[in-house]
């Protein structure tokens, strides 16, 4: 381990009064040690350099390496190793700067994490439909099936598959990037919430293979202030989401109340519910708390990412919460004003 004796030290100026002094004092010691056996002025001059100069590379170490170290892991991060990180021990700006430097590798090695599970994730999600209407469409063409509404039924539900994923692609890169103005007014809750659970019967009317009983319990004459059609998605990604992951004859409850100087919204299911420790994740996109919900339910795994995002637009905040026996609660603060 490299030895760093001036890493206590709090700042850079004080370490080099330190080196200063610390190579003055040999300097002075040489040059008594040497008058005292009448050595030669110009071996004393020697001597003397010889020693600062190792005093000042000992004392000067732990001062410069952290900056040759940042160095080299730069030169490797620009080749793509995002995991590389310096030794901050020192407790001045120097030390800060590899701080701060270990935080950036973090954070870069973070982004290039996500973006090559968003890359596999987008492929995968692409391929599926893909690969189904191409199925479809060989089996059409070959004479193997009629064209029977079936078939054009199958294609239609992929078609409209791989447009939900389009748009909510496009949606996801317009609020990271901040081009989603938000038209702020103050606006009746209670009605958004109807229109939405609506919304959701109506699209749990055209399932075939379950039906879950959706139910609004919201407070009367709640004004809140935002951006009613954000909003509205955002209510619109958490039923959907709890829909799909409810059972066949269970119940989504959608509720809305006041809590203070915030609109609490919250959205309960009884499906198998989120770990704890998947908590925090499942907003990220494409993220799946289970393994066995996989694409077959239709979900692209942006919904909760898109909702985070609006909500965050609006100052508030979004969280899951367990349910018992089994099931989660949705929770979503909006400010008042």
């Amino acid at each position: 381990m490299n030895v760093r004796p001036l890493d206590p030290l709090s700042s850079i100026k004080t370490k080099l009064g330190v080196v200063i002094v610390g190579a003055v004092a040999v300097t002075v010691a040489v040059v008594t040690f040497g008058q005292r056996f009448d050595l030669h002025p110009l071996l004393l001059g020697g001597v003397a350099g010889a020693l600062a100069l190792v005093i000042v590379q000992f004392l000067a170490h732990g001062m410069t390496s952290p900056l040759r170290e940042m160095a080299s892991a730069a030169s490797a991060m620009a080749r793509g190793e995002y995991d590389r990180k310096v030794r901050a021990t020192s407790r001045d700006e120097v030390g800060d700067l590899a701080r701060a430097f270990n935080q950036m590798s973090a954070d870069l090695a973070e982004v290039d994490r996500v973006r090559r599970d968003l890359v596999a994730n987008v492929s995968h999600e692409l391929r599926t439909p893909i690969s189904a209407l191409q199925a479809v469409l060989e089996n059409l063409v070959d004479g193997v099936e009629p064209p029977d509404q079936e078939a054009l039924r199958v294609m239609l539900a992929q078609v409209e598959r791989l447009g939900r994923l389009v748009e909510q692609l496009l949606d996801l890169s317009r609020l990271e990037s901040g081009v989603v103005p938000l038209q702020r007014v103050t606006f009746d809750l209670r009605p958004l919430l109807e229109q939405a659970i609506e919304e959701s019967r109506l699209n749990d009317a055209a399932r075939s293979d379950r039906r879950v009983d959706l139910e609004l319990a919201a407070d009367r004459d709640i004004a809140a202030h935002g951006d009613p059609e954000r909003v509205h998605q955002v209510v619109s990604n958490l039923l959907t989401n709890a829909v799909q992951h409810s059972p066949d004859g269970g119940k989504v409850v959608l509720s809305a109340r006041r809590n203070g100087a915030m609109v609490v919204i919250d959205v309960a299911d009884e499906g198998p519910g989120i770990p704890a420790e998947d908590a925090a994740r499942v907003f990220e996109r494409f993220y799946r708390s289970d393994a066995a919900r996989s694409s077959e339910n239709g979900g692209t795994g942006l919904g909760l990412a898109i909702a985070r995002w609006i909500v965050e637009l609006h100052s508030g905040d979004i969280h899951v919460e367990s349910r018992s026996p089994r099931g989660c609660r949705m929770v979503v603060e909006l400010p008042l004003s």
